[in-house]
């Protein structure tokens, strides 16, 4: 996509971004660098060497799933990650991060949504009262700023965001003002993605509204590339420990003169009772008159400290057809166990 159209494309959105934002100074953010379903909620482990700290976090996933939807295939597996920052403060205190995240799958599966085989993310990052500012594989830093909160133990939701993804080597943008968190990146492919949080308690209940703009790239399953273009808007409200979102989105996607609409829908519901939680997620959604649905059902019981068993009810269904080209194709149920260690 030319440069000059993606400026008249969102550069109207991220002037309201920057508005929406306000006046006064930023605070730095730390940068995750993981975009998958799984993650550490334990305290990481860290250590002091000379002016350097190194911190740690990770997890160790062992599953067993079955498709329910007819041909009940089961499926073992294990699935590990993990990331490790090495932080120092320079003598002007800019905080330099070095970040690197790795995970392994032995096989793909889409109840969590990644392929089989090694992945992994780096970036290097500088951060202050102005904000941090990232380089390196931080293409997903709007996108977990800005998506709805996911669900608990194996629960997955299909669907529920763009299609289209930026590239992963890319450069970033976050910093927090007040009770708002801004963020921007821009990919290899001078794709930009924008995004605006705002969050601050009321009374009993604390309430976040996430907006995001973002261009991108999808291949169909036949490979076609399609340049994408979205808008998504998530609503949350929190109350003791139920936990109630929704979000809205639309998409164009683009390709060789093939214009397709995409508009979509989803909400959840994820509450914790001493040690259980649950999570019930639902999506709807329209691609050029074409449907596509996913449910997810999802729980968590905490074992002790860092052990978890979970399960997942998970269903997709979309096929989309359109001029030639299957765009989406999948119709699955399929259930998942695991026992999980984090630390």
């Amino acid at each position: 996509m030319a440069a000059n159209q993606v400026r008249r494309t969102l550069l109207p959105a991220a002037i309201v971004l920057a508005g929406m934002a306000g006046g006064g100074s930023a605070s730095a953010e730390p940068v995750s660098l993981n975009y998958e379903s799984l993650s550490s909620m334990e305290e990481p482990l860290a250590v002091e060497v000379a002016d350097v700290t190194f911190i740690l976090t990770g997890l160790v996933d062992a599953r067993w799933s079955v498709d329910t939807e007819g041909s009940n295939d089961t499926d073992t597996g294990l699935i590990g990650n993990f990331q490790a920052n090495a932080l120092t403060q320079l003598e002007n205190r800019w905080r330099v991060d070095l970040s690197y995240f790795g995970q392994h799958a032995s096989d793909p599966t889409t109840v969590f949504g990644t392929g089989d085989g090694y992945t992994d993310n780096a970036a290097l990052s500088v951060g202050s009262y102005w904000g941090t500012v990232s380089v390196g594989n931080v293409s997903g830093i709007v996108r977990e700023m800005t998506r709805r909160l996911r669900g608990a133990g194996n629960g997955a939701l299909a669907f529920d965001g763009f299609l289209g993804a930026p590239e992963d080597r890319s450069g970033g943008y976050t910093g927090r003002f007040g009770p708002w968190v801004v963020g921007a990146v821009v990919d290899e492919d001078g794709n930009p993605d924008l995004g605006v949080v705002f969050q601050r308690p009321a009374g009993t209940r604390d309430w976040r509204m996430a907006l995001r703009v973002a261009e991108g790239a999808f291949a169909s399953r036949g490979g076609r590339r399609f340049d994408t273009r979205g808008l998504s808007l998530v609503g949350e409200v929190i109350y003791g420990s139920t936990t109630l979102d929704a979000g809205a989105g639309q998409e164009r996607l683009s390709s060789k003169g093939l214009d397709i609409d995409r508009r979509y829908v989803s909400a959840g519901v994820r509450t914790k009772t001493g040690a259980f939680s649950l999570s019930l997620e639902g999506h709807i959604g329209r691609v050029e008159g074409k449907d596509e649905a996913s449910v997810a059902l999802g729980g968590q019981y905490d074992i002790a400290r860092g052990l978890s068993a979970n399960l997942g009810l998970n269903h997709a269904r979309a096929r989309a057809p359109l001029d030639g080209v299957m765009l989406l194709d999948i119709e699955e149920t399929r259930a998942a166990l695991s026992l999980r260690y984090s630390f």
